[in-house]
């Protein structure tokens, strides 16, 4: 113990005092641990970069790993199911494939069918219909194709709702009160989930009769059963599903819009199936937010555009026969509520029936107040929140033909043209490939909304756009379109006066980027970096057109 205190340094030995520089008490280790400070800050950013490295080291031989084991494509397939970019996939990023091979989806978590208040308001709801236009279709009239009259038998024989009026439960609409967190006006949301995306593809055609509907696919089910036997409220094709979003509130009602894409199957053993695919299905209605009341009630599919039902059949029982297709126009699918929503019995303040409603009298009278909304948004800026949700490529505006050219030509930008047979953004499409990847993408949408107006257009409208002497210009316009337009979808930019200085079919484009990076006339590489050859390709696409642009502007 002597020794040890004997050797020690005493404490005013070892320090050095700042004014004078002699020592002071605990310098010396003051000094040594700002220096070991010192080292250890510098160490961080290097030990940083030091892991950072390794990891971006590791990841770069595991990708040159997946080239050599998958290929360009095969590793592209890999990289959209890899959502976290780790080069791994798990369970649940596999989920997509292992659902698409074996055919069965795991079950999904859908709320209860809702039980019925007997003594509850009841609404009643009448369904009118318009049968198919037969010469509105495009390509399949009597005689064309070979379409026979059993093909179209389902077809022909629907001319009128399977039933014309039915009386529903007002608890019943509760399906479509939003979910706790999208209760204020324009929020949307999935009232029926969509299951489908590119990865997962298409549900099965040959099929007769629709799967039995689960929770809230119940009350939608009997909804479009007023109009036919065999609906399916999940249609093949993405999106499928239902979106509402809240338009107008107050302290007690809702004013909720929908939009429903579904489908049904027209023919039934011995004939092949045959798909009727509406554009979409949409509609309104307005309820109390307990849902004990329905005040309106509509859903209709629009007939606003020259063609608005995709059709399909086979020629075969078989998920591999011959498949044709054709488009046209269905005047009227509709339902609408004759009234509100009204109880069966009234009651007094103690539970003593006063009135009743029994089928032998008169209706009860009522008289029903008027709402007014405390906050609201416009029936379109509703529908388009929606249409976002169903489909991204929405975020950049798609404005109507003659609107997209005037706005052009005052802000001095090009037109992003797309022309085809059926509809882009409904399922009576000739374009869902096109929509559902390369219009989507992120690098696509900053492009066309920093650099171009997009539009699209039916080619039968077109048409009558080309015949109306009325407007010249606007005819000259729609005759430019239709010169380069070739079946199915064309893709064209076009100035402001309607020259098309560059355009390109997609199927010649689904072929570009179909061609492997290595072939000859491959119009994308992945020499700097793994890219998605669709997108890739269609940026070069409109880069093209800006550049010819500048030629014709320039003579």
């Amino acid at each position: 113990m002597a020794a040890d205190v004997n050797n020690r340094i005493p404490e005013d030995e070892s320090r050095v005092s700042p004014q004078n520089g002699h020592q002071t008490p605990g310098s010396g280790r003051w000094m040594y641990r700002g220096v070991w400070t010192l080292v250890m800050v510098a160490a961080v950013p290097l030990l940083a970069f030091g892991i950072k490295y390794y990891q971006d080291s590791r990841l770069f031989r595991r990708h040159e790993e997946s080239v050599r084991a998958l290929g360009a494509e095969g590793l592209f397939l890999f990289s959209s199911l890899d959502t976290d970019h780790d080069l791994y996939l798990s369970p649940e990023e596999f989920k997509p494939i292992a659902e698409k091979l074996t055919g069965i989806s795991p079950p999904v978590d859908l709320e209860e069918e809702v039980i019925h208040d007997p003594n509850g308001e009841t609404l009643t709801l009448a369904a009118t219909m318009q049968p198919l236009l037969l010469n509105s279709m495009t390509k399949s009239k009597d005689g064309f194709l070979g379409v026979s009259h059993s093909s179209l038998s389902g077809l022909r024989s629907w001319k009128s709702p399977v039933v014309p009026s039915s009386s529903f439960s007002a608890s019943q609409f509760r399906v479509f009160l939003p979910p706790k967190n999208k209760a204020e006006v324009g929020d949307a949301w999935w009232l029926i989930p969509s299951e489908l995306n590119i990865f997962t593809g298409y549900l099965p055609n040959n099929r007769y009769h629709p799967p039995t509907p689960k929770g809230k696919e119940v009350f939608i089910h009997s909804l479009l059963g007023m109009f036919h036997p065999r609906p399916f409220v999940k249609s093949r094709f993405a999106p499928q599903g239902t979106v509402a979003c809240i338009r107008a509130s107050n302290d007690f009602y809702y004013d909720i819009v929908f939009r429903i894409h579904a489908e049904f199957q027209l023919n039934d053993v011995p004939d092949f199936p045959f798909w009727f695919t509406p554009g979409q299905f949409t509609g309104n209605v307005v309820l109390s937010k307990d849902a004990s009341h329905v005040r309106h009630f509509h859903l209709h599919v629009p007939n606003d555009r020259s063609l608005n039902v995709d059709m399909e059949w086979l020629y075969g029982a078989s998920e591999s026969s011959n498949m044709e297709v054709d488009i046209g126009y269905l005047p009227q699918l509709e339902l609408q509520s004759t009234g509100p929503s009204t109880p069966s019995i009234i009651t007094d303040e103690e539970g003593n029936i006063i009135d009743s409603r029994d089928g032998a009298t008169e209706p009860i009278q009522f008289i029903f107040e008027d709402i007014h909304w405390t906050s609201e948004i416009s029936q379109q800026e509703a529908a388009r929140r929606m249409e976002v949700t169903l489909y991204p490529f929405k975020k950049v505006p798609y404005l109507k033909f003659s609107e997209a050219f005037e706005r052009a030509e005052a802000e001095k930008k090009l037109v992003h043209s797309i022309l085809l047979w059926g509809a882009l953004d409904d399922q009576s499409c000739s374009g869902r490939t096109l929509r559902e990847t390369v219009l989507e993408s992120s690098p696509v949408l900053a492009l066309l909304n920093q650099s171009f107006i997009s539009s699209w257009s039916l080619v039968k409208e077109l048409e009558n756009m080309q015949a109306d002497e009325q407007n010249s210009v606007l005819s000259e316009k729609a005759r430019l379109h239709l010169e380069n337009y070739n079946f199915p979808v064309e893709m064209m930019v076009a100035l402001p006066n309607g020259t098309i200085v560059h355009h390109i079919n997609a199927n010649y484009f689904l072929d570009m980027t179909a061609m492997k990076p290595e072939e000859e006339g491959a119009a994308f590489s992945f020499s700097s970096g793994f890219e998605d050859p669709s997108t890739s390709t269609y940026i070069n696409f409109l880069k093209e057109g800006l550049e010819k642009a500048k030629e014709y502007l320039a003579q």
